[in-house]
C-alpha cells in the first residue's frame, strides 16, 4: 500500500518531515535555500509558488524571525509570510498544518512541548538530566490534540534543567543561570538528543522542530485521510484520496455530501 504523500514547505533540514515520514507519509520537501542534509526529495525553490498537485497534506513552517522573541533585539526586518501561507493552504482545500513560535499569528493553534514526548537526556558537560521545553504551535484545519499536558514546571520541581536548542545563548551553565537566568545551551551532541535529530548542521538544529511533534500530528492526519479515501471510493470518485471532503466549521472531518 502507497504511502499519501505530504508536502512540506519551507522544509529546512528536515525535523518535521522525519516525523511525518514516521508516522507514515512519503514526504517532499520545498525550500529557497539549499538542504543538502535534507534526508528526502527535496527541491529549492519558492515554498508559496510550488505546484500543491499530487500531495495529500500539505506542511509548512514559515520563517519565524518576523514573530519570535528575540525580533526586539535587532533592527532586520524579516518578512511575515503566515497569512499568505494560510491563504495558499487555505485554496488548496487539502489537510494542513502550519507550524510556528509561540507569539505567531496562528488561528487556534495546538501547543506543543518536549516535555510531552519525554524528551530529556544528559549534559554531556557534568552529567545532570536535562529536559527540552520548545513550545511549537500548530494550525490545522483538522482537529489537533496533544498527548498531554505541558509539564514543564513539574520537570524543573524535580530537578531537571531546561537545555535550550537555539542560537545565542550561554553554553556556562552558572552564567545561564545567574546572571541569564534562563538561556543554557548545551554542547552539540546534547542538543542532538534533545531533538531526537542526528543530521545536519548546528545552526538547522537551532531552527528544526522535534520529529516527534510531527509523528504525533501525522498519526492524527492519517485517519482523515482514510475517511477520505474510503468515502471517495464508495460514491465511485477516482480522482484520488482528495476526491471528497466534508468541512464543519473550516475542519475537515471527511467525505463530501451532496447536500
Amino acid at each position: 500500500m502507497s504511502r499519501p504523500r505530504l508536502l512540506d514547505l519551507f522544509c529546512g533540514a528536515g525535523g518535521a518531515a522525519m516525523g511525518y515520514h514516521r508516522a507514515g507519509f512519503e514526504v517532499v520537501g520545498v525550500d529557497l535555500s539549499p538542504q543538502r542534509h535534507f534526508p528526502f526529495e527535496f527541491h529549492q525553490a519558492d515554498a508559496l509558488t510550488w505546484s500543491l498537485e499530487g500531495f495529500d497534506a500539505i506542511h509548512a513552517s514559515p520563517p519565524c524571525q518576523a514573530y519570535s522573541v528575540t525580533r526586539h533585539s535587532h533592527h532586520v526586518k524579516h518578512p511575515e509570510l503566515i497569512e499568505p501561507t494560510r491563504a495558499l493552504l487555505v485554496e488548496s482545500g487539502l489537510p494542513y498544518v502550519i507550524e510556528n513560535v509561540v507569539g505567531a499569528p496562528l488561528r487556534s493553534p495546538l501547543t506543543l512541548c518536549g516535555t510531552m514526548f519525554n524528551l530529556h537526556t544528559w549534559d554531556d558537560r557534568d552529567g545532570r538530566p536535562l529536559f527540552l521545553r520548545r513550545h511549537r504551535l500548530f494550525e490545522s484545519n483538522i482537529d489537533l490534540v496533544a498527548p498531554g499536558p505541558c509539564e514543564c514546571v513539574k520537570w524543573k520541581r524535580a530537578g531537571l534543567k531546561c537545555g535550550g536548542v537555539y542560537g545565542g545563548g550561554s553554553t556556562d551553565r552558572n552564567h545561564a543561570e545567574q546572571v541569564r537566568r534562563g538561556g543554557y545551551t548545551p554542547n552539540g551532541p546534547t542538543r542532538r538528543r534533545l531533538m531526537g535529530i542526528d543530521w545536519g548542521t548546528l545552526i538547522q538544529l537551532n531552527q528544526a522542530i522535534p520529529p516527534a511533534y510531527t509523528e504525533w500530528i501525522g498519526h492524527q492526519l492519517l485517519p482523515v485521510l482514510a475517511a477520505c479515501q474510503n468515502y471517495a471510493s464508495n460514491v465511485g470518485n477516482a480522482s484520488g484520496i482528495w476526491g471528497g471532503r466534508l468541512y464543519e466549521d473550516g475542519k475537515i472531518i471527511g467525505g463530501e455530501t451532496d447536500g
